[in-house]
């Protein structure tokens, strides 16, 4: 399994763990996250979530054969199943990220509580550059954040940023050696063990709130154009590129 759990002193763990293809998603790993998330809110002696990666990488993103083959079909699909999941936990995810975090691996963090990344984090969101639209409500979340132009230069031009650019744009809470990530988020996830479980629900839930509803139209805007967008030529001309190894060439367009 691509995808480990384990819950430890009231801290449920979801840890991705395929090395060996830089941590890359495909649906079924994007499902075993969706049952884990849920399993977390349904136990009552897991106090908060911790989304971690593998030494040097968090999330290369969507594994781009497996995304091919299988693309998301509506939204009960794996991909919008952890989406959602997420969305509706009601308990702080902290998420600590070393190394790469592109595509989802940033756009997760907009929905987590707590973003603990190390000064050797490179993340990036190039939708765009793929012949793709921003996804998981980044288009609302990232210019709110940040404003609009700091916004653009992420998810129009896709540019990587850093673990202190991070920070600054308020994706993420500090910046640590990469050594220590996993065991400072790890130590603020076991904090909620010393709060009250139903008082830390309810400030989760008053604080997300008055965004939800949006969140949610704007998810689905994003997943139908992003639907739309990944038949299109651009698109295939973007996806013909990364397998062959080349640049992609847009100037017949």
């Amino acid at each position: 399994m691509t995808i480990r759990t384990a819950t430890l002193n009231g801290v449920a763990t979801i840890e991705i763990a395929r090395p060996e293809k830089k941590n890359a998603l495909t649906l079924a790993m994007y499902q075993a996250m969706a049952d884990a998330l849920r399993a977390a809110v349904s136990d009552a002696g897991v106090r908060a979530v911790l989304i971690t990666g593998q030494p040097g990488m968090f999330t290369s993103g969507n594994d781009l054969e497996d995304f091919m083959q299988r693309p998301p079909q509506g939204m009960d699909s794996p991909v919008f199943q952890f989406m959602q999941a997420l969305l509706d936990c009601d308990k702080p995810v902290v998420a600590a990220v070393t190394g790469v975090a592109v595509g989802i691996g940033t756009t997760m963090l907009l929905h987590c509580d707590f973003v603990y990344v190390s000064d050797e984090a490179r993340l990036a969101m190039p939708f765009v550059s793929l012949g793709l639209v921003p996804e998981y409500a980044s288009s609302l979340v990232l210019p709110q954040l940040m404003g609009h132009v700091r916004a653009a230069e992420k998810l129009m031009l896709g540019e990587p940023f850093t673990g202190a650019d991070a920070v600054d744009c308020g994706i993420a809470n500090a910046v640590l050696p990469a050594g220590e990530v996993v065991g400072h988020a790890r130590r603020m996830a076991e904090r909620f063990n010393a709060l009250p479980p139903g008082a830390v629900r309810d400030a989760k839930r008053l604080m997300r709130a008055p965004l939800k509803d949006q969140l949610q139209q704007v998810m689905r805007t994003e997943a139908e154009i992003f639907g739309a967008r990944l038949r299109s030529p651009e698109a295939m001309e973007a996806f013909q590129a990364f397998f062959q190894k080349r640049k992609p060439d847009f100037s017949k367009f």
